[in-house]
């Protein structure tokens, strides 16, 4: 993976599942990281165990926890959390009952096409979102959403503080060669910026702080960073390189209505439409607790 000194350094793979704009890997494709297809698993030295084949149904009500789409192309409504950004746009969601599009006029119309964003609802038997509330954008607090936590540094500071060692290998250049080269360390398993320090002084070289993961010989790692690097610098170690867990996070890519996978922070996230605990014990069993999350779009709605 590229890495991209604007952000986290993140072995990212979108997987627009429910978008059938989306271009998918061919069968030979995803046979090569496929766990079941050599007989191999996640998990080295355990027997693969079956991945769920199925959304499971929600319990009760649950709510989208945020604005979603719903669009109607002509044959009927559909929840969509992956749109293309066309005009009008497109998407393959979940379909949808209870809906009527003369309740909700807050919504666009152009070429036989309906859409408009609202934070719903409602009921979700594996196949069919069942609304029973819909609050359009113009009326959802989105100050209620909580922001996505900034990178941060595992290591503790120097003595003197987070700081520039060496004025001449703090420059964009240094930054992009220490990225490169922090890709080729024997065990590695990440890099971002924190830019806690100065959250104004966006990419500022003399201002962040780089950080790598590794699996092995952190100290090493961090003499061979030094000779191209001479702003703050934290080598953490990590469990997983990042190899293996791009490999999980392709494999993950089939999970029933999955919605995106990535890599990143020594972890493996799966965003699903919905997960009643079965897919979460799943990916547990199959690649040890603590290695993969999973998200469920649709939340239960609390008493």
């Amino acid at each position: 993976m590229k890495a991209h000194p604007a952000s986290r350094f993140t072995a990212a793979v979108a997987s627009a599942a429910l978008l059938v704009l989306t271009a998918c890997s061919t069968e030979e494709e995803m046979r090569a990281v496929d766990p079941q297809a050599d007989g191999s698993t996640g998990t080295v030295g355990a027997p693969p165990t079956e991945m769920p084949t199925a959304v499971p149904a929600a319990d009760g009500e649950v709510s989208t926890g945020g604005l979603v789409t719903v669009l109607d192309a002509g044959d009927g409504p559909q929840l969509c959390h992956v749109v293309a950004e066309s005009l009008p746009p497109q998407c393959q969601g979940v379909p949808m009952a209870d809906w009527s599009w003369e309740e909700h006029p807050e919504h666009e119309d152009q070429a036989g096409v309906r859409w408009g964003s609202f934070a719903l609802t409602g009921t979700f038997d594996g196949t069919t979102f069942a609304v029973t509330e819909a609050i359009p954008t113009a009326l959802y607090d989105a100050l209620n959403e909580e922001p996505e936590p900034l990178p941060g540094t595992p290591c503790e500071p120097p003595s003197g503080g987070w700081g520039v060692v060496d004025a001449a290998k703090a420059t964009p250049e240094a930054m992009d060669a220490t990225f490169t080269e922090a890709s080729r360390l024997p065990g590695f398993a990440g890099t971002w910026m924190d830019q806690s320090q100065d959250p104004g002084a966006t990419n500022d070289p003399t201002k962040v702080i780089i950080n790598v993961a590794v699996t092995e010989d952190v100290e090493g790692a961090e003499a061979t960073l030094r000779e191209t690097w001479g702003g703050a610098l934290c080598v953490s170690e990590a469990r997983w390189t990042e190899a293996e867990l791009n490999e999980i996070s392709m494999e993950l890519q089939r999970l029933p209505g999955v919605l995106s996978t990535s890599a990143a922070d020594d972890v493996v996230r799966a965003d699903v439409l919905h997960d009643d605990g079965s897919i979460q014990a799943w990916v547990d069993e199959e690649y040890g607790e603590g290695r993969v999350e999973v998200t469920s779009a649709l939340e239960p709605v609390e008493d």
